[in-house]
């Protein structure tokens, strides 16, 4: 990585998706980001294929990776990088891109319905029955899981239309370890997995976002995760609440809506700049 990063360069975007979702779900924000002048770049989890199609044919091929393995995997992307990029997470990804802003990987980042790290001790019943497929056989915690479509809407499409639930599970949705899963319920007891240094007060800011009928990710559970950098940092923790929304609020018919937000929030902590949009300007 470059040692200075100068402020005339054109910002890159680091996009990690979360469980159960292929890194091409990002498709629209990649465009999006293209088109203000960020380079957005989305690679996939370790051992995902190219595609959502080889990918449900090879389930196995991301079978047994847990937090720590796909966190390495990013920072190794990241730090062959010409300058630290912003990060935007979702779910399990979001956790990962707090990682990486603590471990000072990342100038910013934004966590969209992100996974709690370890010191958040909040696990909701609708939590635990949205990773259920996941959890249901614990002596296999290392085996590759896939979504039924009513699993598929009950963690993510809740929100949804049945139609528009099946629509997206149809187009992105793909085989994801379990393991992740198991270090997210152990954390309070066992797993270091899912540990953030949230006391770091050098690094960038933060933006955690939250949807308000989220199941996977209950607001509550984002909401604690402010509590807690703001107990542990000085540095910047901001919260946005998308009322109605659930999951699948990056990838659904109002994903537009989010990443509006999401580079509002960009101008203003990372550039300084005024927030330019409003959701019809673009």
């Amino acid at each position: 990585m470059a040692e200075s990063e100068s402020k005339h360069q054109v910002t890159p975007i680091v996009f990690i998706h979360g469980q159960w979702l292929h890194a091409t779900s990002w498709n629209g924000w990649i465009k999006f980001f293209r088109r203000l002048g960020y380079i957005p770049v989305a690679p996939g989890w370790p051992g995902e294929s190219d595609s959502v199609h080889e990918a449900r044919l090879l389930p196995e091929a991301v079978a047994g990776y847990g937090v720590e393995e796909i966190t390495r995997y990013y920072a190794r992307r990241i730090t062959a990088m010409d300058m630290r990029p912003v990060v935007i997470g979702h779910s399990f990804g979001g956790l990962v891109a707090q990682k990486l802003l603590c471990d000072g990987l990342a100038t910013a980042a934004i966590a969209i319905a992100p996974i709690q790290p370890q010191s958040v001790l909040q696990l909701p019943l609708r939590q635990l029955a949205a990773s259920w497929p996941a959890l249901r056989n614990p002596f296999r915690p290392k085996r590759a899981v896939s979504l039924t479509a009513d699993e598929f809407r009950y963690s993510f499409g809740n929100a949804l239309s049945r139609e528009e639930a099946v629509e997206l599970y149809t187009m992105w949705s793909v085989p994801s370890p379990a393991l992740p899963f198991f270090q997210m319920a152990l954390a309070s007891i066992s797993s270091q997995a899912t540990k953030v240094n949230v006391a770091n007060s050098e690094r960038g800011p933060l933006l955690l976002i939250a949807a308000g009928r989220d199941n996977m990710a209950p607001p509550s559970v984002v909401r604690a995760q402010q509590a807690l950098y703001q107990r542990s940092s000085t540095a910047v923790t901001d919260l946005q609440e998308f009322d109605g929304r659930g999951h699948s609020l990056y990838i659904d018919s109002g994903w537009r809506e989010v990443a509006i937000a999401a580079f509002n929030w960009l101008k203003r902590r990372v550039h300084q700049q005024p927030p330019p949009f409003t959701q019809g300007a673009i």
